[in-house]
């Protein structure tokens, strides 16, 4: 009798770390719908990297926002713009991590995030 159980942990840590990059509401649907009481090494991992990868885009855009109403500038959307583009950049490629099942760490943040939320 062959034992699924270690196939449906890892898909349900899959499961788990792609919803969290399905927006804030993903993630939280990922953390308190479907990670809190079934804990994966996969999904823990991923649900610290987007919630620091949302967090830097909310603050991002609370500094545009006040910058821009201060000082209207087109080279200041154009970096703000970029910004935005990297912020995506990242985000394409943890989920890319999170489709394939992998535990690797998003660019510039990754490491910062398992660091500063080792309770997710």
């Amino acid at each position: 009798m062959e034992n699924n159980f270690n196939v449906t942990r890892t898909e349900d840590g899959k499961s788990v770390a792609i919803v969290s990059y399905i927006t804030i509401i993903g993630w939280l649907i990922a953390y308190f719908g479907m990670h809190k009481d079934k804990r994966t090494e996969l999904g823990s991992f991923h649900l610290r990297q987007t919630l620091l990868l949302y967090i830097v885009a909310f603050i991002l855009q609370i500094v545009q926002r006040i910058i821009l109403s201060i000082a209207p500038s087109g080279f200041v959307f154009t970096i703000f713009s970029i910004l935005s583009l990297i912020i995506f950049i990242l985000w394409i490629i943890g989920l890319i991590g999170a489709i394939q099942g992998t535990k690797k760490e998003i660019p510039l943040i990754g490491q910062r995030a398992q660091s500063m939320f080792p309770n997710i």
